[in-house]
């Protein structure tokens, strides 16, 4: 069980006097798991997800007290300016990962397999997410398909790995699918996309992400499911929900999807910071004599006799 602080303010304040109380109370926050989540879905709870690539972002995200932490394999597009996420190495993604993980009490870790480091067979798709738990320390691992997984799911369950799938508008297939487009708008893909689900859960595992369906499909394989839904894009009705924080902090330079909302303009307040910032060093007002170090007393009197003396 970790502790998270909150602050918290007297009876009947309002959201400014929250904000403004100095006063914090510690609450225990006890870890999420696997079991935890799917009990979460029994109650009809939310589950609350987000992606984090880095330790000081994952500190924030836990801190915050959420769910699901994913280290996603997006971290190519909002991190290192690739087009599409199939760029991203295995050993990039290590590294990742390992810094997330040091952040994060509370949080389940999740680590995304890169494009390549399951395809081409379920040995190696093993050995790589053995690699994700003993090297960088995820608790489980994410791969995108449907009922071709299933036997590596199968697999991977075996070796006491947790699996996330995530079916729908699955990114590492944006060459085959022509771009990022909403799946499941006829009733054969549909059918398709449910006989996934399904197929997933059968395989063991123990979440599915939805992206990029109507919220209708999200609603009825959300209600077929045992296994929790995490979506995006796929309406209301999951039995949660992630977006990438990127997206929603407006750190992206590009249009967001329809379903992205942005919470806060963190791209402006930097901008005007860095602005601030170049003005000050070019007005030689930074750093000031307060924000600078100084000689010991006695140490700067025999620097004003040494240079005296060279004067």
């Amino acid at each position: 069980m970790s502790l998270t602080t909150f602050r918290t303010a007297p009876a009947g304040a309002g959201s400014e006097s929250v904000a403004r109380e100095t006063r914090t109370t510690e609450i225990p926050l006890s870890k999420v798991t696997v079991p935890s989540l799917l009990e979460k879905k029994a109650r009809r709870q939310p589950i609350v997800s987000l992606t984090a690539y880095d330790y000081a972002s994952a500190r924030l995200l836990d801190e915050a007290g959420l769910d699901i932490v994913l280290v996603g394999d997006s971290l190519a597009m909002v991190m290192q300016g690739y087009e599409n996420t199939l760029a991203i190495t295995m050993d990039e993604m290590l590294v990742y990962t390992r810094g997330v993980r040091r952040a994060v009490r509370h949080a389940l870790v999740v680590a995304d397999m890169p494009f390549g480091s399951y395809q081409a067979d379920e040995q190696t798709g093993v050995a790589n997410a053995i690699r994700f738990v003993k090297e960088a320390g995820a608790e489980a691992v994410k791969l995108e398909g449907g009922r071709e997984r299933a036997a590596l799911v199968r697999r991977l369950t075996a070796a006491e790995i947790p699996v996330m799938g995530h079916i729908g508008l699955t990114p590492q297939s944006v060459h085959r699918m022509g771009g990022y487009k909403v799946q499941g708008k006829t009733t054969a893909a549909m059918e398709e996309l449910r006989t996934d689900a399904l197929a997933l859960e059968d395989a063991g595992c123990f979440s599915i992400v939805l992206e990029g369906v109507p919220r209708e499909l999200a609603r009825l394989v959300t209600e077929e499911l045992h296994i929790p839904t995490i979506g995006i894009g796929a309406g209301p009705d999951c039995d949660g929900q992630i977006l990438v924080l990127h997206d929603m902090m407006t750190m992206t330079f590009s249009e967001p999807a329809k379903f992205v909302r942005r919470y806060a303009d963190v791209a402006d307040v930097m901008r005007t910071a860095l602005a601030d910032y170049k003005r000050d060093v070019e007005a030689r007002t930074f750093p000031s004599d307060e924000e600078s170090y100084h000689l010991p007393r006695e140490t700067r009197k025999s620097l004003e006799v040494m240079t005296g003396l060279a004067g």
